[in-house]
């Protein structure tokens, strides 16, 4: 069985009667959308979306670095006043 991320969920069929009524209940938390009681997809405010793109961007650039620090052989050094 997968697990539901959301406190909140709602059926398809509901959903799509009133989304707007499904976010207004939800105030600003997120819901999981069921279909055939499995999540088919959640549904978040935007400002929750950008802090989750902003995180990912963030490990990305944590997982560069970490590997980079580990290839100290291809390291070019730099003078920071000349940049």
């Amino acid at each position: 069985m997968e697990a539901i991320l959301a406190d909140i969920t709602v059926s398809m069929s509901e959903f799509k009667k009133n989304p707007a009524a499904v976010l207004r209940e939800a105030k600003s938390r997120p819901v999981a959308v069921l279909n055939h009681n499995r999540a088919a997809f959640y549904m978040v405010e935007p400002r929750v979306f950008e802090a989750m793109m902003e995180e990912l961007a963030d490990q990305d650039l944590y997982r560069k670095a970490v590997s980079r620090l580990a290839n100290k052989a291809k390291a070019v050094e730099v003078d920071l006043d000349e940049l």
